[in-house]
């Protein structure tokens, strides 16, 4: 009975391990390892990554445009020797988020902070969208104290 159970948790083990996403930047290269020799590759949305073939144990994943899609990779066999999500975004650099009820709006920051993405601007229940205003902020990040957000000096654009 213990030997039962000890295999059933070594099968399921895979499965938890090939769940996780892989977050690659935008315009950037992942490098991923394999556990065996690759054989088939197969990718769910093209336009979303690009995927090639490095060497049997290594694929390079980059990212086109931002969103998600799925990577499968089989062995000879066919077994699936990797199994995950994509996530493409902007880099991993510094991040705002400006939230105004409904609204978000997102930027990366690295030197300069520029709008990534479109703004998320329909309130829930609202069907006309809410007009949105660009931001650009010059110098360091504001930073979050003990006593909440240090105010910055963001210059609006309409």
């Amino acid at each position: 009975m213990r030997s039962l159970a000890l295999a059933s948790i070594l099968a399921l083990a895979p499965v938890a391990v090939m769940a996780a996403s892989l977050g690659v930047p935008l315009n950037q290269s992942v490098l991923v390892s394999l556990p065996a020799p690759a054989h088939n590759i197969f990718l769910g949305n093209p336009t979303v990554a690009d995927v090639v073939l490095s060497d049997q144990r290594h694929v390079v994943v980059t990212g086109k445009t931002g969103g998600v899609t799925n990577l499968i990779v089989t062995d000879e066999r066919g077994h699936t020797i990797y199994d995950r999500q994509i996530v493409v975004g902007a880099s991993a650099g510094d991040r705002v988020s400006l939230i105004n009820g409904g609204n978000v709006i997102s930027y990366a920051c690295a030197p300069a902070c520029e709008q990534v993405g479109s703004a998320q601007d329909a309130p829930i229940g609202s069907t006309t969208p809410t007009p949105t205003t660009t931001v650009t902020f010059n110098g360091p990040l504001p930073s979050l104290g003990s006593g909440g957000a240090t105010a910055a000096s963001p210059k609006a654009q309409p």
